[in-house]
């Protein structure tokens, strides 16, 4: 039987909603708002689109975006693959050293990545490939976070199932095709969200590896546009070519927000 919650605790509740998303609304207002009044608090019911046209026609932003997608679905597509092999190894195989591994597994989550920032950008020069996409991705082909929570995934999926599949004559990756990937698909949506968000996020690495400015992601063009007015930032511009780099992935965790905080619940991973 379901307990009602007092008004005191929808009050609470109800306030923690709103100073939790006051930044977003207040992005949001600013960037719909003439530039005279991005820094104001007045009431005045003003809307006007000019920001956001603005915003376009100052920089490249749809080429920033086009390079964002390519590195952020790039790095996910390779990540697939390498995570399922991985985690199928560590979830259902026996093999010597599997203890050790997953020690360096963990080991990496420990580790900061920007520690590795040097030794990645000499490997980078010495196959040359600073200044290109493909040098932003090759650090995170492989997912140590992605190992562990599918591996959990496909710890869960009966193994009566798996061995019917095997006295049918099916092959391991039949196997991973049509048993363990559609029974983790919660897994696998959490992932993906996670990889997409920390990537289409990242602006240190690409920093450092890119020098063309066509090759710029979305985070590079923010920064460089924010700096390129001489007399001080222009807010509300600033916000709406904020608001426009992070629309996407807010979209994108309303439609999986329940796929994504399912496969965490049944992953045990707080």
């Amino acid at each position: 039987m379901k307990t009602k919650m007092s008004p005191i605790k929808y009050i609470l509740l109800a306030a923690l909603c709103f100073l939790w998303a006051f930044p977003l609304l207040w992005a949001v207002v600013t960037a719909f708002r003439p530039s005279n009044l991005a820094t104001g608090f007045s009431l005045t019911p003003s809307f006007t689109l000019d920001n956001i046209r603005e915003v376009f026609g100052a920089a490249p932003f749809v080429k920033y975006g086009l390079n964002t997608v390519i590195i952020v679905f790039g790095i996910l597509g390779v990540q697939l693959i390498t995570v399922t092999l991985g985690a199928y190894a560590l979830a259902r195989v026996d093999f010597a050293g599997k203890g050790l591994a997953m020690a360096l597994i963990m080991m990496q989550i420990i580790i900061p990545a920007d520690i590795l920032i040097l030794p990645n950008y000499q490997t980078l020069k010495a196959v040359n490939l600073i200044d290109s996409r493909l040098g932003v991705m090759v650090p995170y082909f492989a997912s140590s976070m992605g190992l562990l929570l599918l591996r959990q995934a496909f710890k869960s999926v009966p193994s009566a199932i798996v061995d019917a599949a095997r006295m049918d004559g099916a092959t391991v990756l039949q196997t991973l095709r049509y048993i363990f990937i559609p029974c983790s698909k919660a897994a696998y949506i959490s992932f993906a969200i996670c990889s997409i968000s920390t990537h289409w996020n990242n602006f240190l690495w690409p920093m450092i590896v890119i020098n063309s400015p066509e090759k710029r992601p979305l985070t590079m063009g923010l920064v460089l546009f924010a700096k390129a007015n001489d007399s001080g930032p222009m807010w509300a511009l600033v916000t709406s070519a904020t608001l426009l780099v992070m629309f996407p992935l807010f979209v994108m965790f309303c439609i999986f927000q329940k796929q994504f905080v399912s496969s965490f619940v049944t992953s045990g991973i707080k």
